[in-house]
């Protein structure tokens, strides 16, 4: 089992940054992918951006390239954190941000939820113009 926990969401003007983590524990660090997705009131879950399990591949939705980037840190075998930091951010930002682990291919760099077998509870990301 992977447990996800999310933090560092909240409300930011136009422009503004913020950085989103995710503390993953339970299984090692080199067993999985994790990514970002985030879902707006009324729409559909969207990939963000995803990492693979040593950081080495990145992915990232058009709409946050060159905005957006995702990193990893891996402390210990049981213990890993994503983060997410966000510039630039924009009203369309806003949305529930959700942290997601890649069991399955944790090589890879998946943009399908369906891919994703572990989330967090999401954290509430509010960009006001």
């Amino acid at each position: 089992q992977v447990q996800l926990v999310e933090s560092g969401g909240g409300l930011v003007q136009v422009g503004g940054s913020l950085r989103l983590s995710c503390a993953a524990a339970g299984r090692t660090y080199g067993t999985y992918a994790m990514g970002w997705f985030r879902q707006a009131q009324g729409k559909e879950r969207e990939f963000v951006a995803a990492i693979n399990y040593n950081g080495g591949r990145t992915d990232y939705a058009d709409f946050v390239k060159g905005r957006f980037t995702i990193s990893r840190d891996n402390p210990k075998p049981t213990v890993s954190t994503a983060f997410l930091q966000m510039n630039s951010l924009k009203p369309e930002d806003t949305a529930v941000y959700y942290c997601a682990a890649d069991w399955t291919s944790p090589w890879g760099t998946s943009t399908q939820a369906n891919e994703y077998e572990y989330w967090g509870q999401g954290t509430q990301v509010t960009v006001s113009s």
